[in-house]
């Protein structure tokens, strides 16, 4: 090969981005999970996981890391080095609610990450157990609140984690119709829904998607979805708002991929496109839209304005609703 040849190779080879000059992947990538196993986190994380293995020539694999209400897993990524190598599959807690409800935080929610993409939004969903409530004559919101406040101090609620939506939708259901319920924090959906069904707790304000089957099964009842409008994947079932007469409650969730802080934008961008086309796959999107689940896919940009929107709007409502974690 002729010098001029070498040459125009490497100035080539130098203006290639950065993902591509590395040749990224070369190796697993690992997705991080802050939450136990079983939980929507975790449903949508191995979603994503399984359609990023099937577009990059690695597997991308899900490492659950739950405690802290999501804390300790984001924080494992917050330090991990910005190769596209380790990510997060963040939510709406550990990126817009902790910062607010925790009085020492171990990361920024904004500087120490590199948003991607948004995966999904979803309602959460106030269950009960079945059988439990049948026997205390609960059908509907007005019913529990009624039960509640001629019960103070009996029933216990059951979430995912301190600090995340599950736990805070509570706290704001509890700040508004002025009853007491002891909380119990797990280290994710599925371990505090077992707990549910088990008769162990009583209510939980669980994401939709996780809840799903247990619901469909007869062993949680549905009595109200958490968002401003009702749920397609729940027909009959109303919101908070209008079943409890809470006016301007509402409590929703979301769900997106992170890197730390420095990630190049080239494979973040090829990881938002990869992303973006598998939720617009009929296998995937209806998936997702049967378990109450609204794909996203929005590119880095729409998603850090995303959260910096929603640090801003939980901000008030974690300090009305007087939730802290010390």
């Amino acid at each position: 090969m002729s010098r001029r040849s070498l040459l125009a190779l490497a100035a080539g080879t130098l203006a290639l981005p950065a993902g591509a000059q590395s040749g990224w992947p070369t190796k697993p990538v690992r997705i991080v999970v802050p939450f136990a196993p079983g939980g929507t986190t975790d449903i949508l994380a191995r979603a994503t996981a399984a359609a990023l293995s099937q577009a990059f020539p690695q597997q991308f694999i899900v490492d659950n890391r739950g405690g802290a209400g999501g804390n300790i897993g984001a924080e494992q990524v917050a330090r991990a080095a910005p190769d596209g190598y380790t990510l997060l599959m963040g939510t709406v807690g550990t990126q817009s609610i902790n910062k607010w409800l925790y009085s020492k935080m171990p990361f920024d929610p904004q500087k120490d990450f590199t948003p991607i993409t948004m995966v999904a939004a979803v309602p959460n969903v106030m269950v009960v157990n079945t059988e439990k409530a049948k026997a205390r004559g609960i059908n509907n919101v007005e019913d529990f609140i009624r039960y509640a406040k001629a019960n103070p101090g009996k029933l216990n609620m059951a979430s995912s984690g301190n600090g995340t939506s599950i736990h805070l939708a509570g706290e704001l259901f509890k700040s508004m119709t002025g009853i007491y319920m002891t909380h119990f924090p797990f280290t994710g959906s599925g371990p505090a829904l077992m707990s549910l069904v088990s008769g162990d707790m009583d209510v939980m304000f669980d994401n939709l998607p996780s809840s799903m089957q247990l619901i469909k099964s007869g062993k949680l009842k549905a009595l109200a979805v958490t968002s401003s409008q009702p749920s397609a994947a729940l027909p009959g079932v109303p919101t908070v708002e209008e079943a409890g007469h809470l006016k301007g409650f509402e409590a929703s969730s979301w769900f997106g991929l992170l890197g730390p802080a420095g990630l190049s934008p080239d494979i973040a961008n090829r990881i938002q496109q990869e992303v973006h086309k598998a939720l617009g796959t009929p296998e995937l999107k209806d998936k997702l839209l049967a378990q109450g689940a609204i794909p996203s896919g929005n590119t880095p940009a729409q998603f850090a304005a995303h959260i910096d929107a929603e640090l801003k709007k939980w901000q008030p409502v974690v300090k009305n609703s007087g939730a802290k974690v010390d």
